[in-house]
C-alpha cells in the first residue's frame, strides 16, 4: 500500500484548522506539505509487507566454514531506530535493537540486520511487535529459526504526555527457535546485550 502524500497534506490541514489554528499563517502554510513528506520517510516501511522486506535484504553469504558448530552465533548490538506507536502516534525514542541469531550454513550481511530493524521499524507499530517482525525477516531471509530481538525504547506516550514519566524505558525480548527454549542462550544473549 503506498503512503497517500495528498491525503496526508489535507487531514495535516484539517488537524490545523481543528487545533483553532490558521493553515494560512505564514508558519504554517507549508507545514501540510512538510508533514506529507516526512510521513512518507519514517512510514517508508509501511509500504512493504515482512516478506517484501525479506525479498529486499535477502543477500547472505555460504560461510560454512565460519559458522560450523551448532551454538555460533552472531549478535548486532545497539541498532539505533525509531518508531510511533500505534495508538497515540506518538514518538518511541532512543530506541535501540540487538538481534542474534545461529547461523545454519549461511549469514547475512551485518548492514542488511540494520537495514531489517530500520525498516520494520518505520510503520505505525508496537514495541513488541517490531521484535517479531525483526525475528520473523531474520528467519526467512537466513533460514534459521533461531533468532532473538531485545530492544528497549523511550516512549514519548508515557514521558511527555499521560503519565509523564520522562526516563522510563520500555525492555522487549522476541526468542525464537533455541533462544526461546535453551535457558543459557537466552542468558547469554541478554549478557551481551548489557
Amino acid at each position: 500500500m503506498a503512503i497517500d502524500y495528498d491525503a496526508i497534506k489535507m487531514h495535516v490541514r484539517g488537524i490545523i484548522e481543528a487545533l483553532g489554528d490558521d493553515p494560512e499563517r505564514e508558519g504554517l502554510v507549508e507545514t501540510p506539505d512538510r508533514v506529507a513528506r516526512m510521513y512518507q520517510e519514517v512510514f517508508e516501511g509501511m509500504n512493504y509487507s515482512n516478506d517484501e522486506l525479506a525479498v529486499m535484504f535477502g543477500k547472505t553469504f555460504n560461510e560454512v566454514t565460519c559458522v560450523n558448530h551448532s551454538n555460533d552465533m552472531v549478535f548486532v548490538k545497539d541498532i539505533e531506530v525509531f518508531s510511533y506507536c500505534e495508538h497515540h502516534l506518538a514518538l518511541m525514542y532512543d530506541m535501540k535493537v540487538s538481534v542474534a541469531y545461529i547461523p545454519k550454513g549461511v549469514v547475512i550481511g551485518l548492514s542488511k540486520i540494520a537495514r531489517i530493524a530500520d525498516m520494520v521499524a518505520k510503520r505505525l507499530q508496537l514495541q513488541e511487535r517490531i521484535g517479531t517482525d525483526i525475528a520473523y525477516v531474520m528467519s526467512k531471509v537466513t533460514g534459521s529459526e533461531d533468532v532473538a530481538v531485545i530492544i528497549e525504547a523511550n516512549h514519548s506516550c508515557m514521558t511527555a504526555r499521560g503519565i509523564k514519566k520522562p526516563g522510563s524505558k520500555t525492555v522487549t525480548t522476541t526468542f525464537r527457535g533455541a533462544f526461546e527454549t535453551d535457558v543459557n542462550l537466552q542468558n547469554k544473549v541478554l549478557l551481551l546485550n548489557k
